[in-house]
């Protein structure tokens, strides 16, 4: 949970600078894109399990 912590602000500290300096925001900027995000970690998350369950000696 720490480390969820420390990169929630890291988030919060870039974003604040990246609009402090008028840059555009290095992220989706809508839900879908998000999402992806989202998809693309549960898809590592799902290999990792798949190797584990059924290709674990």
């Amino acid at each position: 949970m720490f480390e969820v912590m420390i990169a929630l602000l890291a988030g919060v500290i870039v974003g604040l600078l990246f609009s402090a300096l008028k840059l555009p925001i290095p992220a989706p900027p809508v839900l879908s894109g998000v999402m992806g995000i989202v998809g693309v970690f549960l898809g590592g998350q799902l290999y990792q399990w798949i190797l584990e369950r059924f290709f674990s000696g």
